[in-house]
């Protein structure tokens, strides 16, 4: 048996049989249940529900330029696909681009409102390098999956 790695991807091959198994390391591969999947679902959960919260609020309580709507309603749109949990790593790279902006653009003289979006960037950074979890629409749509391959030894054929 010939084994070679090559970033991140590992291939076996025997010669005996045309099997060639292959394993590639993904970004978020991993969709954790149990504990674990709880956690990342209540993180979820809190970052969605305080950017939907922050994005409504800011859009209902002043109308103003354009740019200001846009920066809104993404930040509640995020809010609601991260509560979701549909295309989490994307979303959550937005979101902490889309906060970081909100933080250095904001003219505001409460100072902790700065850190809320800081502090809100960090965390949607950590829910996109981290994943959604088990209990999200990512790990139905993207999840892992069985297949249910014939045994070339048995003499069964695969039915077409």
């Amino acid at each position: 048996m010939v084994k070679s790695a090559f970033w991140g991807v590992e291939a076996c091959c025997k010669f005996h049989t045309i099997r060639l198994g292959f394993t590639l390391q993904r970004l978020f591969s991993t969709f954790p249940n149990s504990w674990p999947g709880f956690g990342l679902l209540l993180l979820r959960l809190g970052v969605g529900i305080a950017l939907i919260y922050l994005g409504i609020s800011r859009f209902f309580g002043t109308l103003g330029a354009p740019m200001t709507v846009a920066r809104d309603l993404i930040e509640a749109a995020g809010g609601i696909f991260l509560l979701a949990g549909l295309w989490t790593p994307v979303t959550g790279a937005l979101i902490a681009i889309d906060e970081l902006w909100i933080a250095f653009s904001l003219n505001s003289s409460q100072p902790d409102s700065r850190l809320i979006h800081i502090f809100l960037a960090v965390l949607t950074a950590g829910v996109a390098m981290l994943g959604p979890g088990a209990w999200s629409i990512d790990a139905r749509l993207f999840g892992r999956k069985r297949f249910r391959m014939p045994d070339r030894n048995r003499g069964t054929k695969p039915s077409l």
